[in-house]
């Protein structure tokens, strides 16, 4: 049972931002959360801020010394976020003179994903990188590498009965419960006094960051919000998350003619919204969602129904997590659970933002949509 249970949304909330009125000034609320972590971690530990895990000069020397080889197992690596994690990842793993030997992509398929780590193990890498698909599919796959001697360092997902400090590392993740938080507080912006009706599409797994957005973003809306009611809910599993989402909204839509908004819980799934309010001739619905990927930047960019999302920092991640993976080279002692602040994103600051996510300038797709 981690804090947010224990204190509940409103509690949190108040704490964090302090106490609301019944309909809270979004503006202000987004605002709050720039410098905030609203998450704990998968095993409710307090977070520690990215800015304090650092090597000296003379420890990367050292682990340079090493000839240390890595391997990244993602989960699925078919968006913009898993890229920007590998790119954060190889860019300080090379600064740190350690040699990536393999990047895998589970298609979000536990049994692929335990395939994928049997058959990097058989390289026998000093360093794994991952993100479990399945905290308790793939448990039993984690504990033999660890026990193998792979340093396991986890992006936002532990599986299931490990300890930060003796089976792995440390979990380095986004403010997931934050994007969630601010990604309702865009919605409440973007629908105005007037409020209405919204739908909200989660994600049907046991996946605990998933979890942290769906649940910031219900109770960010219920209890700063009367203006705005959830009507209609739907879970989707993959691994077709763009088509899932597309025939949940559509059957949203369809049921409930007076919708304004919906939410997804990341750029993928709000693809598949964006797909059938065009095919719904909907282009006044607002959508929010958390992650900056392109299509969802696009469709910002040209005023589009994507009116903002939570952005996560992936390449900033990846780069703290290799520095991580140091620390367990050097038996130097690690946080449990690390964490980046939520970043707020609408077409105002869309192009700055894309900075700070990425590390690189927007594309030209982006750049383009700008102007339109």
């Amino acid at each position: 049972m981690n804090r947010r249970t224990l204190l509940g949304g409103a509690a949190l909330l108040a704490l964090v931002l302090g106490a609301l009125p019944a309909a809270a000034d979004p503006a202000e609320a987004l605002a709050a959360l720039q410098d905030q972590v609203l998450s704990t971690g998968p095993n409710g530990e307090e977070p520690t801020a990215a800015s304090e895990v650092t090597l000296t000069d003379e420890e990367i020397e050292q682990i340079k010394g090493m000839g240390a080889t890595a391997a990244i197992v993602l989960h699925y690596g078919g968006n913009d976020w898993s890229r920007a994690q590998v790119a954060g990842l190889q860019d300080q793993f090379a600064k740190m003179g350690i040699e990536v030997i393999a990047v895998t992509d589970a298609g979000f398929k536990p049994e692929t994903q335990v395939a994928n780590l049997e058959t990097v193990m058989a390289q026998a890498p000093d360093i794994i990188v991952s993100i479990p698909t399945d905290p308790v599919a793939t448990a039993s796959a984690y504990r033999a590498a660890a026990e193998a001697g792979a340093k396991l360092v986890f992006m936002d997902n532990v599986p299931q009965g490990f300890t930060a400090g003796t089976d792995y590392v440390s979990s380095v993740s986004a403010d997931n419960y934050g994007n969630g938080v601010a990604a309702a507080h865009l919605m409440a912006q973007a629908l105005g006094e007037e409020g209405g009706e919204i739908g909200v599409i989660y994600h049907a797994a046991d996946f605990f960051v998933t979890r942290q957005r769906y649940d910031a973003f219900k109770a960010t809306i219920e209890e700063n919000y009367p203006n705005i009611q959830i009507v209609a809910e739907q879970g989707i599993g993959g691994p077709d998350f763009t088509g899932d989402a597309d025939k949940a909204a559509s059957a949203m839509l369809t049921s409930n003619p007076n919708l304004k908004g919906i939410w997804a819980v990341w750029d993928v799934p709000a693809e598949g919204v964006l797909s059938a309010a065009r095919a719904a001739g909907r282009d006044d619905i607002v959508i929010t969602t958390i992650d900056l990927g392109e299509n969802v930047a696009i469709s910002m960019a040209q005023g589009g129904p994507v009116y903002g999302l939570g952005a996560q920092r992936p390449f900033d991640q990846g780069v703290t997590e290799a520095i991580l993976a140091g620390y367990a080279l050097l038996d130097k002692e690690a946080p449990a659970f690390v964490a980046l602040p939520a970043l707020p994103v609408t077409k105002d600051n869309l192009l700055e933002a894309w900075e700070t996510v990425y590390h690189a300038p927007p594309t030209e797709n982006v750049t383009a949509s700008m102007g339109q």
